[in-house]
């Protein structure tokens, strides 16, 4: 390949225009490059090439971030919709999860104000690379978040002047189709991509859909100057299959819940009704943004601007109703840098402050068997989020890097209660036959309104040890700090599998009850000691983090027994344990061995009603093993195991768990010319039975439905094309 310039759209300060990368075949990294300045950071990081995801047919944030240690990801319904991402456990127990990581796409937030997100939008097809930055090390990007941040570095026409398209499809009426094209011309590049997928779904109510189409142009104004725009479209749909009590799971997999069962003795398995519900999610999200970096010497200032307009609409089960929310968010961040004279070094000094404002209008509306009902709640919700950081790379003696650090961080939730009638309406359905609607309802109106804001200073403290080149060795200790989101502050509470929220007894039409909580929560903090190496030698790579963080006032979604939402709550205190180990090894020269082991230990710390259990939700073992080889020529071939060994609390009270398991994947790849490229996959090859996931609740019953089933054997084939 020829000789090119590559300026990654890295979200590490002072990384968007980087010194010239010579890409030659095979490419060499000796470079400072974005992978190595990352891998040099006194905490958990991680860089993922497009080259290094799976050639699957679907690529899914699980399938994408496979083999990636201290990032857990686990399926809810198997396509592009709501799975469980969290890194070191923070946004665990959400249903669905909005909350606990920084998304990013080219360094700026596809996150709302508040820090929510759909993780539907992550498009792991359309990233040339992917940065993950775990724990403390998301303050440095202006984060407010304990979790951390995943930043989506799309290819530009530098990089990918080319066209390359693909289409595949498989098992459960998957169809995924992709194109992408990109030219440079003197000073100008620029790169165009789109990517549809549908699929029918493994389970019986299982439809989802995505399509996705973005774009940038680049401009070198001068030797030192570069800016780039960036805009972005994502339509997303998909139905929420719901959960299966263990007994369903094991015999009947692909079924989904008709709600609990009257019987003489009471009602069993309790959970949603989604056949009369019908349950699903759409959204649709526009991002625009342009990034300008000017360095002159070793001064590098980076500006950057983005504006998203947010449309979702979540059919929740009728417990919660149908929930609309459109709104808009502003986005600035400026981050500058002092390089090291020594080119293999961390600059000297970096800092970076960030404002983003959102505003949304939400309404809420009864969901009578999958249609929109009456009105009862209507909402407009702002947020706005300030992030200062700075921190100094002092070097103290040869290899050998102090960084000291300091973040601020003001976040304020401002939601006026703009519904204008005296009372809400409520509905249900008779429990011992729950396609017939009992009278209407309707409880007195109580304001939501409230204004929060929460502030905190973060301080850090790493050290930094390289005894040799490629090789790092570091210590930290750091605090983190993470405000609640409005989905925490504004909650519907008070309903049942059939009926609506403020309706606590079905039967009982007229019992005063909320039908919103707006419980005043406290920002969860994080004192965190971390240690860490990472390195290269022979054929061996590997990346070894532990760390123990000692948290307060831990942000926990809850549902009851039903799985009906009980709104949030901040425990008092709780501590997080974990191993994040990483090993890779070119065996030979056609054969390569990667494992991904990620430990934790999440725990309530002396509750008064949870004593020390597990926090719910956390996989105590998370381990992921991959055997690549290429056979003859252009054919590789690839195995794949995801290894669950311990079973995962279903709720805090640690009464319920997900029984361990491990699937099998197999991939092969054929390589006809430099144009085209066929490749076959075959997942969960012994079709087994298992849960992917399920939902976290406090307190669970045996026969509860919380348990979600993963998608059985299946087969996928698909061509790429490169000019």
């Amino acid at each position: 390949m020829a000789s090119q310039i590559c300026y990654a759209q890295s979200a590490t300060p002072g990384a968007t225009l980087l010194k010239p990368i010579v890409i030659t075949a095979p490419r060499e990294e000796d470079s400072f490059s974005s992978r190595t300045k990352l891998e040099s950071l006194p905490g958990g990081t991680s860089y993922i090439a497009a080259e290094e995801m799976p050639g699957a047919a679907n690529l899914t944030a699980s399938k994408a971030f496979f083999g990636t240690p201290g990032l857990i990801v686990q399926d809810f319904f198997g396509g592009n919709d709501q799975p469980r991402i969290q890194i070191r456990g923070s946004g665990l127990q959400q249903n669905p999860v909005e909350r606990g990581i920084l998304v990013l796409q080219n360094g700026l937030p596809i996150n709302r104000a508040d820090g929510s997100y759909i993780v539907g939008f992550i498009n792991p097809r359309q990233a040339e690379a992917i940065e993950v930055y775990r724990g403390y090390m998301a303050n440095r990007l202006s984060a407010n978040v304990l979790g951390g941040a995943l930043n989506f570095i799309s290819p530009s026409g530098i990089t990918s002047p080319n066209t390359r398209m693909m289409i595949s499809g498989g098992s459960f009426g998957q169809l995924n189709l992709s194109g992408q094209a990109g030219a440079t011309s003197g000073d100008f590049d620029g790169l165009i991509q789109a990517d549809f997928n549908r699929r029918d779904g493994y389970r019986d109510y299982n439809d989802s859909r995505r399509f996705s189409v973005s774009g940038n142009a680049g401009w070198h104004l001068s030797e030192d100057v570069t800016t780039r725009l960036f805009a972005s479209y994502t339509d997303l749909g998909f139905d929420v299959a719901g959960p299966l009590s263990k007994d369903q799971l094991k015999s009947s997999p692909r079924s989904v819940s008709a709600g609990p069962v009257v019987t003489p003795a009471g009602a069993i398995y309790p959970g949603p009704n989604v056949i009369r519900d019908q349950p699903e999610r759409t959204a649709s999200q526009f991002l625009v943004g342009s990034r300008t970096t000017l360095q002159f010497d070793k001064h590098i200032l980076d500006l950057a601007l983005g504006f998203t307009h947010t449309d979702d609409t979540f059919r929740f089960p009728v417990s919660s109703g149908i929930r609309e929310t459109r709104g808009s968010d502003l986005t600035g961040v400026i981050r500058y840098t002092i390089e090291s004279t020594d080119k293999n070094a961390l600059p000297i000094f970096e800092s970076a402050a960030y404002y983003t404002a959102g505003w949304a209008d939400r309404k809420n509306y009864l969901n009578r068997s999958g249609t929109k009902g009456e009105h009862f709640g209507s909402n407009k919700l702002d947020a706005t989020t300030l992030s200062l950081h700075a921190n100094l790379n002092i070097p103290i003696h040869r290899n050998l890097t102090l960084t000291p650090a300091i973040s601020y961080s003001r976040a304020t939730r401002d939601n006026k209660d703009i519904y204008d009638s005296p009372t809400r309406p409520t509905l249900a359905y008779r429990p011992n036959d729950p396609t017939q609607l009992l009278p209407a309802g309707a409880v007195p109106y109580d304001s939501t309104r409230y204004k929060r804001s929460f502030d905190s200073w973060n301080p850090s403290l790493a050290m930094t040890f390289r005894p040799v080149a490629g090789q790092t060795l570091f210590t930290a200790i750091s605090r983190s700090f993470e405000p609640p989101t409005h989905d925490d502050l504004l909650a519907t509470v008070n309903g049942t599998p059939n009926s609506s929220a403020g309706r606590p007894n079905p039967a009982n039409s007229a019992l005063p009850a909320a039908v919103f909580v707006t419980p005043d929560l406290k920002a969860q903090t994080a004192m965190t000691l971390e240690g860490g190496w990472r390195g290269n030698h022979g054929i061996l790579t590997w990346d070894a983090v532990a760390y123990y963080a000692w948290i307060d006032n831990e942000l926990l979604s809850l549902r009851d027994e039903s799985g009906v939402s009980l709104g949030s709550v901040n425990a008092d205190k709780t501590t997080h344990l974990g191993i994040e180990l990483g090993l890779k090894a070119q065996l030979t020269e056609h054969l390569l061995a990667r494992i991904a082991y990620t430990y934790q230990d999440f725990r309530f710390d002396n509750d008064p009603v949870r004593n020390n259990n597990r926090l719910a939700g956390a996989p105590p073992h998370f381990i992921q093993t991959q055997l690549q080889a290429r056979i003859i020529g252009n054919l590789v071939m690839q195995a794949a195991v995801k290894w669950v060994p311990a079973r995962i609390p279903v709720d805090n009270m640690n009464t319920l768990y997900v029984d361990p398991y491990a699937i099998l994947d197999l991939r092969a790849e054929y390589r006809f010319n430099r144009n085209f490229t066929v490749f076959g996959e075959t997942t969960n090859l012994f079709n087994k039975t298992y849960a992917s996931s399920s939902l976290v609740v406090d307190q669970a019953r045996s026969d509860q439905a919380v348990f979600l089933p993963g998608d059985g054997r299946a087969f996928f084939a698909g061509i790429k094309a490169t000019f």
